[in-house]
């Protein structure tokens, strides 16, 4: 009986730390990059279409062309960085709704959700060429996410320009 008891009261004490021990960068990635997409969603969802083309200011990207900017560096760094295909830039600047820029957004997040599922752990270890040197796959989840949040943080002041509430911050 004894026995059964410090066995329970072991495996209660140590759950947390297990699991916590079985989080990996990639999961954890995988996780916020989730709570990144929602929120990147929402506030592509807040601008009304006819404010899709509003800059601050003339060398300003606008508030459409700050979101395919976004979706374009998805699309390049994932699958340069963690695919074998080669990465071909949209040549195609036509100017899209909201609706086709939202489903390009929401496809462009998900496929990066799902090219990391099939990514080793090991391999964010590996080193690769990049522009700013060679870099670790790891560190360019972190580009991803950086590059994510830095042109975002800039359209929540286009949405506040509008006189448009931005939606409550999503962190984890």
């Amino acid at each position: 009986m004894n026995k059964t008891i410090f066995i329970i009261f072991f495996g209660i004490i140590n759950t947390p730390i297990l699991m916590a021990q079985q989080t990996t960068p990639k999961l954890a990635f995988l996780e916020k990059w989730e709570n990144s997409k929602n929120y990147l969603l929402e506030i592509a969802e807040a601008m009304p279409e006819e404010n899709y083309d509003f800059k601050p200011t003339e060398r300003e990207m606008s508030f459409g062309e700050q979101l395919l900017h976004i979706k374009q560096n998805m699309d390049w760094l994932s699958t340069s960085y963690f695919t074998s295909e080669t990465y071909k830039k949209e040549e195609n600047a036509q100017q899209k709704s909201k609706a086709e820029i939202i489903s390009e957004l929401k496809k462009s997040f998900n496929r990066v959700s799902e090219i990391l599922k099939n990514t080793s752990d090991e391999s964010l270890q590996e080193t690769v060429e990049f522009f700013a040197g060679p870099k670790s796959k790891l560190q360019i989840l972190n580009l991803l996410q950086d590059h994510v949040t830095h042109h975002r943080g800039q359209i929540i002041v286009y949405l506040n320009l509008k006189e448009v509430k931005p939606p409550k911050y999503i962190g984890w």
